[in-house]
């Protein structure tokens, strides 16, 4: 594989230098979270489009600025962000065991690509429209992202005659797909480990998260002491898989951790998850107006699709609006739905746990009061776990003692600290009212519906009567 070779961003095939080393031949942005950041002549073909270009108008964390004004940032800013820690990983790597593990400049491209691309097919409001949205409206066929990922990565190639070989966008989509339910096989049988880098399938310790974790507690407010340049500079390749010191598993403990953490706090936060379901319902509204979802499988029309969606809808006269406007009204003048309380599903019920529903509510009301309807109620089952579900993580990882050994080993539970955890999910259902005025009613059959379920209401403490009485 060539190499560019001068400022005008040309492509020779004889010339030595590596667009990783030579950072004269780079473009460079200053990043609020790594610095300066150097873009190779390739990155930028694929940055300078209208394609990539979209990410800047999809905010990070979705709707949290609701709650968390400073978070605003975009995923054109992350995206840059783990394309510069996927290249310094692979670079370090190639550095330390370049030679035996045969790292070239064609793997060190195809990894910064992926990192670079791993989200230019993410649907607006963070992951609101594939998790919340879709679902609602697909009737149970699955859309993923990533899968959009890789055919907005073909079309942009297409559409803009960018001249890659077609062998690395290949890996690209793969290194992208890596950790999805719609992982294909690998096509390469060798350099498995360079599958870990970007999106790990294996065991979740990838520079998505590396970048994610930081980037998000920073625009949040939020202290992060959890620190992935030791990770970078001490893993090691064993065995065709990325490794880590033994002595860094609790470095890799809080990885996890910040992330349980940052969901709780930011991500599933009572409010945001408020605002959430009322930009859901507004979406369902207008879309069978506006076909919203008509284009998750046509890359040529998805990528005009970004969080600008809710402008449209508040600022568009149609009559068949006028339900989304109303809401997305209410969302500006802080007239949310109102939560009424919530609770952690019991350890030991987590295992058969199935989703609650607003029909479940409203099934548990008493006779005599207020009559509740489905659509009076809206449930958000928030899941939060260390992203293997109810198993730890840690058990997915290889450790290795020093750089004298060649063996690697996991390392069970009962070999660390008895302070960890020893339940690594959490379930937890909260109900909200669309209405001020039926918070008591509903939270009065949400509590029945706790003692139908589990025998005792598992809720914490009651809804404050201050509450039932706001409207």
């Amino acid at each position: 594989m060539g190499a560019y070779c001068n400022e005008n961003l040309s492509f020779s095939p004889d010339c030595n230098l590596s667009p990783s080393h030579d950072l004269r031949l780079s473009k460079h942005v200053h990043d609020n979270v790594h610095g300066n950041i150097y873009l190779d002549p390739l990155a930028l073909k694929f940055i300078d489009t209208e394609q990539f270009q979209r990410l800047r108008e999809l905010k990070q964390l979705g709707l949290a600025h609701m709650v968390y004004p400073g978070a605003v940032h975009s995923r054109f800013e992350h995206s840059l962000g783990v394309y510069w820690l996927a290249g310094e990983a692979i670079q370090k790597l190639k550095t330390y065991q370049g030679s035996e593990l045969g790292i070239d400049r064609f793997d060190v491209q195809t990894v910064k690509i992926a990192g670079l691309l791993h989200d230019v097919g993410h649907g607006p409001f963070s992951h609101l429209f594939e998790r919340e949205f879709l679902p609602k409206v697909l009737n149970g066929f699955k859309w993923a992202h990533e899968e959009m990922s890789a055919k907005l990565i073909n079309h942009i190639v297409d559409v803009h005659h960018i001249d890659v070989e077609s062998e690395m966008i290949k890996r690209v989509e793969e290194m992208i797909l890596a950790s999805s339910e719609f992982a294909p096989p690998k096509s390469a049988k060798e350099k498995q480990f360079l599958y870990d880098i970007v999106a790990n399938g294996r065991n979740g310790i990838d520079v998505d998260k590396f970048d994610y974790i930081v980037r998000d507690s920073r625009a949040c407010g939020l202290g992060c002491s959890f620190d992935f340049h030791r990770l970078m500079e001490t893993m090691r390749v064993l065995g065709d898989e990325i490794c880590y010191r033994a002595k860094d598993y609790l470095s890799i403990h809080k990885l996890f951790a910040t992330r349980a953490d940052l969901y709780r706090t930011v991500y599933t936060h009572s409010k945001v998850k408020a605002v959430e379901l009322m930009v859901v319902d507004a979406l369902l509204k207008a879309n069978s107006y506006l076909e919203i979802s008509s284009s998750i499988q046509d890359p040529s029309e998805y990528w005009k699709l970004d969080d600008s969606i809710i402008k449209t809808i508040e600022t568009a006269p149609d009559e068949e609006l006028r339900e989304s406007r109303d809401l997305i009204l209410r969302i500006r003048r802080r007239k949310l739905y109102q939560f009424c309380n919530e609770y952690s599903v019991p350890k030991d019920k987590l295992e058969h746990f199935k989703n609650v529903t607003a029909q479940d509510i409203a099934c548990s009301q008493k006779n005599g009061g207020v009559l509740l309807k489905e659509d009076d109620i809206a449930v958000s089952n928030v899941r939060i776990d260390l992203t293997r579900g109810r198993q730890n993580p840690l058990e997915s990882i290889n450790f290795f003692k020093d750089y004298d050994s060649e063996e690697k080993f996991p390392i069970p539970d009962d070999r660390i600290s008895h302070l960890l955890p020893t339940s690594y999910q959490d379930m937890i259902v909260r109900v909200y009212s669309k209405k001020p005025e039926l918070v008591a009613a509903i939270s009065e059959a949400f509590e029945n519906f706790q003692l139908k379920v589990y025998g005792v209401k598992a809720q914490v403490h009651d809804t404050p009567e201050k509450k039932k009485r706001r409207f």
